[in-house]
């Protein structure tokens, strides 16, 4: 925003120790040392697939509370790279893990990614187009915020590392280019949607969503159980 914080900046200051529950968890403290039982990874791998295919949909919903042709197209954009890049990518990554994705659709939804998911899909439906995008963010904008934290920290090892190939897929400069592009949309929905008196509900549902994703990171690590 333009002469203070960002309103993402503002939602993570406002989340406190929740945000760092989430972008700290074990799950991903392991997976930066290396020490993450493959089990793990495996089942956070599918349940992620499964993932992907709300996000599509979620976007499809972002083309409907849209209100300028700009947004519809930035919509569509992501549906079709979700669509179409993203989960082809996946795929292919999962294969590299022994996991089809014939094995991974026939896999059924863990309730942590039906209750983030869901949560989204309602937060748009029930809400505008920034409701939709702050239930969103956590997801987007954290992973790469998660990434770039870990590369710089003294504990992660890269050498020999299993999971190197994700830290520095959402380390690289696409993806965060990508999460600077969400953050900046953000800013410019606030200013048209916006007003202080929306802060406080936008905080509690972005706080929310980073719960709900904190138990997705939960539900890998009982893979280990």
């Amino acid at each position: 925003m333009v002469g203070g914080p960002s309103l993402f900046s503002r939602l993570v200051q406002a989340s406190g120790e929740i945000w760092h529950a989430y972008t700290r968890h074990d799950f991903v403290l392991q997976l930066a040392n290396g020490d993450l039982p493959e089990p793990c990874f495996r089942r956070y791998l599918v349940q992620d697939y499964l993932f992907l295919i709300h996000f599509a949909r979620t976007w499809g919903l972002a083309i409907c509370k849209s209100d300028t042709i700009a947004e519809m197209r930035r919509a569509q954009r992501q549906v079709a790279a979700t669509l179409d890049v993203e989960i082809a990518l996946h795929i292919e990554y999962c294969r590299g893990w022994g996991l089809s994705e014939a094995a991974m659709a026939a896999e059924p939804e863990a309730l942590e990614t039906i209750a983030y998911t869901r949560y989204v899909l309602d937060r748009g439906i029930c809400g505008d187009r920034l409701d939709l995008e702050v239930a969103l963010a956590p997801c987007i904008i954290g992973y790469a915020v998660i990434a770039a934290e870990r590369m710089g920290h003294s504990h992660t090892r890269l050498a020999g590392n299993r999971y190197r190939e994700w830290l520095e897929m959402y380390s690289g400069a696409e993806y965060q280019s990508l999460a600077r592009e969400a953050e900046a949309a953000l800013d410019e929905q606030f200013a048209r949607r916006g007003g202080e008196g929306r802060v406080a509900a936008l905080a509690a549902n972005f706080a929310t969503a980073a719960r709900l994703e904190a138990d997705f990171w939960r539900m890998g690590l009982e893979a280990s159980r």
